[in-house]
């Protein structure tokens, strides 16, 4: 059994990640402060401390949480289907939604980004988030290929490709849509990717 202390903490951190993912939606990473986070959650700055003793361990705590939320949030939706044809239509539409590049909000995730140029921990983390997101997409078209639904020679590069798009999608959104709607682009590149992967091009 969990000592109190060990369930004081399961139950505090993610109040207090969460606490912080909110400041840093309004504020920005440069000017979240752990006594914006103390404000926000109404507790003192010193509990902030007590279980992450720095802003960068708290950061680098966010990080990881960004991680799992993009590992299972909408895949467990998703991993049911069982019909391969079923299953690839599902996966484009998910991997191209709204929903999914909203994950996390495009503020705090390139935040990271932006930080993981300065920061060898929040790099590691992203590396390994994209990796993990690149070999699951190569997984699913591997599996998409040998039911003929695909032609993929290079499912790597093919999955390299799909994940590059994916986040090109939120620099289109926010530079270039002209206020269109993010389906309406999302739209066009989810066609592309079908027409690419259908016809040999990889």
């Amino acid at each position: 059994m969990k000592s109190r202390k060990n369930l004081n903490a399961a139950m505090r951190k993610p109040e207090i990640l969460e606490g912080y993912y909110n400041v840093l939606i309004r504020e920005g990473l440069e000017n979240a402060s752990i006594s914006k986070i103390a404000k926000e959650l109404g507790i003192h700055t010193s509990l902030i401390f007590h279980y992450f003793q720095s802003k960068e361990n708290l950061t680098f705590e966010l990080v990881r949480l960004m991680i799992e939320k993009f590992k299972s949030v909408h895949l467990l939706s998703f991993e049911h289907i069982e019909d391969p044809q079923q299953r690839y239509r599902a996966l484009l539409d998910l991997i191209f939604s709204l929903q999914w590049s909203r994950t996390v909000d495009p503020g705090v995730h390139f935040g990271f980004y932006y930080q993981s140029f300065r920061d060898q921990r929040t790099l590691e983390h992203l590396r390994e988030m994209f990796a993990w997101l690149r070999d699951y997409l190569e997984g699913q078209l591997k599996v998409f290929n040998e039911h003929g639904i695909i032609k993929v020679g290079n499912p790597r590069m093919a999955a390299d490709y799909i994940v590059t798009l994916m986040e090109g999608m939120e620099f289109h959104a926010q530079f270039l849509a002209e206020d269109q709607p993010f389906e309406n682009f999302a739209g066009g590149v989810k066609a592309s990717v079908h027409q690419l992967l259908t016809s040999g091009a990889f």
